[in-house]
């Protein structure tokens, strides 16, 4: 066998998955089905069973679990930080010739201080200085609506909701996920709610494929720009 055959199997199977645009699932934003009702006693006599109710004068908005819910996309932050660091240092040390036994000593070395003679006295400068600064400016913003779905409702009556939209494109897959809990009273007649409305939310936006690795910088450039480079 070539031994170059395993190594074009491998290249061919790196670009079937590279080619691959079909969009993953994330279990974390899965969504759920709603619990069965009790199974209706037989023989009561009763017009009314419990669990298979329908309500005729409220509003059809999400209370239970499995219930769907509106969410819309109304996200928009600014920020900025700027750092600057200066740090400098400078010793300067000096020892001169001591005296012993009324003499200065001194010792013949041919070539120092043109004179064939040394003695003890020493100096000893060092001076280290480092700066650095940095800018950073960043604005986001995010629009539309996702539907999500009731996952638990809370003892408080609160409700937390989950949901994931995902999108495929020609040159890659676009993601949204949303998870949060949700206070009934802030949901609209519609069965809607902002986005802004939504307690410990987490709200994901992001791509996969080549317009997306397009703008990854690679290993080694992060290297070169993080805090191991000793230079």
């Amino acid at each position: 066998m070539n031994v170059t055959q395993p190594i074009v199997v491998a290249v061919l199977a790196l670009l079937i998955v590279g080619c691959q645009s079909t969009p993953t699932r994330d279990p974390a934003f899965a969504a759920v089905t709603p619990p069965m009702p009790p199974a209706a006693p037989q023989g009561n006599g009763a017009i009314y069973q419990a669990g298979f109710e329908q309500s005729w004068f409220e509003n059809n908005t999400a209370r239970r679990v499995g219930d769907m819910l509106t969410v819309r996309l109304v996200e928009q932050t600014d920020g900025s930080a700027t750092n600057a660091s200066s740090v400098s240092k400078s010793t300067s040390t000096s020892i001169s010739n001591p005296t012993l036994l009324g003499m200065n000593p001194t010792f013949a070395l041919q070539g120092v201080n043109g004179n064939g003679s040394a003695n003890l006295s020493a100096t000893l400068d060092s001076s280290h200085s480092f700066s650095g600064n940095g800018d950073q400016a960043q604005s986001n913003a995010l629009t539309g609506s996702i539907s999500v779905m009731v996952t638990e409702v809370l003892p408080n009556g609160y409700l937390r909701v989950q949901g994931e939209k995902r999108i495929g494109m020609n040159a890659g897959n676009e993601y949204v996920r949303l998870s949060g809990i949700v206070r009934p009273a802030d949901i609209d007649s519609g069965n809607g709610i902002n986005s802004t409305q939504i307690a410990d939310a987490t709200l994901i936006y992001k791509g996969d494929g080549q317009v997306a690795s397009a703008s990854v910088m690679g290993w080694l450039a992060k290297f070169f720009i993080s805090s191991l480079m000793p230079f």
